[in-house]
C-alpha cells in the first residue's frame, strides 16, 4: 500500500533495463557541470572531478545520479543547445565507461540535449518545465521509453520569480500534475515521478504549503521526487548560506519522508540516506 494513503502507488521504475523498487526511498545525487549553481560544491566543470563525484555519491548510497549542465537557480544566464550538450555528454560518457551500472538523470528541458544524453548513456529525463519550454520533449520521452521527471514550474529560470500568484498552489499544481500526466500517459510513456518544484516560480511559504500536503499528491499514484537541497527555504528561514544548510536540509527531507516522498534529490548523498534508513527503522 502507498505510504499513509489507501491508494496503490506505482513503486518501480524501469531505467534502462534496471528494475528500480521505490517501496524504500531511494537518494539521488546532484552533480552539477556548470559554473553558476547556487551551491558552489556542487559544480563539478572538470571531467575527473564529476568522475570522482559519481564515485562517492555512489559509494555513499545513491541510487540515482543526476547531472546538469544548464543552471536553473533563478536568473541563471540562458546559455545554447549546443553549450549545454558539449557541457554535459563528455561527462555522461565518462561516468558510463566508469560506472557502467551507474543509473543516470539528466536535468534538461531541451529535447535534443535528452536524446543526446540518452544515446550516451543516460537512463532518466529529468526536466524543470514539464515540456511546457520544449514542445518536443513529451514525444522524445514517449520514443526513448525512459522514465521522466515531471516538475511543477511557471515561466523560466530567468523569469519564474515573477510568477509566484497563485489562488491555491496545491490545486494549481495537483491539476498540472493531472494534465500533464494524461498527455504522457497518452503518449505511451510508462514511468513518470512528480516533483512539486519548491522554490521555482514559488515563494518560501509556498513551498512549505506544498511540503505539507505532499502526501495528498499520492492520489495521482505516482512515486513523488523531493528537491529542497540547501535551497532559499531553508537557509533564508534559519538565516544563513546554502553552504550552512545541510542540518536544515535533513530535517526536511525527513519530512518529506513522512509525507511520502520516494526519491530525495541532494547535494549531501550520505546524510540523505542515513536518514533514509533512520525513517525506515521508526515506519
Amino acid at each position: 500500500m502507498a505510504k499513509d494513503t489507501f491508494f496503490q502507488k506505482k513503486v518501480t521504475l524501469n531505467a534502462g533495463g534496471k528494475l528500480i523498487d521505490l517501496s524504500s526511498p531511494k537518494v539521488m545525487g546532484i552533480i552539477n557541470l556548470t559554473p553558476d549553481s547556487f551551491f558552489a560544491d556542487s559544480r563539478k566543470q572538470d571531467m575527473e572531478a564529476a568522475v570522482l563525484q559519481a564515485g562517492k555519491m555512489l559509494n555513499d548510497g545513491a541510487t540515482f545520479l543526476d547531472l546538469g549542465a544548464y543552471s536553473s537557480r533563478p536568473g541563471a544566464a540562458d546559455i545554447s543547445v549546443q553549450e549545454e550538450t558539449d557541457r554535459l555528454l563528455p561527462a555522461v560518457e565518462a561516468i558510463v565507461k566508469r560506472y557502467p551500472d551507474a543509473v543516470l538523470s539528466i536535468d534538461t528541458f531541451r529535447s535534443q540535449v535528452a536524446e543526446a544524453a540518452v544515446k550516451a548513456g543516460a537512463h532518466i529525463i529529468n526536466d524543470i518545465s514539464g515540456g511546457e519550454l520544449d514542445a518536443d520533449m513529451f514525444a522524445t520521452v514517449a520514443r526513448l521509453q525512459v522514465p521522466y521527471i515531471l516538475m511543477h514550474m511557471k515561466g523560466s529560470p530567468q523569469t519564474m520569480q515573477q510568477h509566484t500568484d497563485y489562488e491555491n498552489i496545491f490545486i494549481e499544481v495537483y491539476d498540472y500534475f493531472a494534465n500533464k500526466y494524461h498527455q504522457l500517459k497518452q503518449l505511451g510513456v510508462h514511468d513518470v515521478i512528480l516533483d512539486p518544484g519548491f522554490g521555482f516560480a514559488k515563494k518560501a511559504e509556498q513551498s512549505y504549503e506544498l511540503m505539507k500536503r505532499l502526501q495528498d499528491f499520492n492520489v495521482l499514484q505516482l512515486p513523488l521526487l523531493v528537491g529542497i537541497s540547501r535551497k532559499k527555504m531553508i537557509y533564508g528561514l534559519l538565516g544563513e548560506t546554502a553552504a550552512e544548510a545541510l542540518n536544515g536540509t535533513t530535517a526536511l527531507n525527513t519530512i518529506a519522508l513522512m509525507k511520502g516522498a520516494d526519491i530525495l534529490r541532494v547535494h549531501d548523498v550520505k546524510e540523505a540516506v542515513e536518514a533514509v534508513k533512520i525513517w525506515e527503522a521508526c515506519r
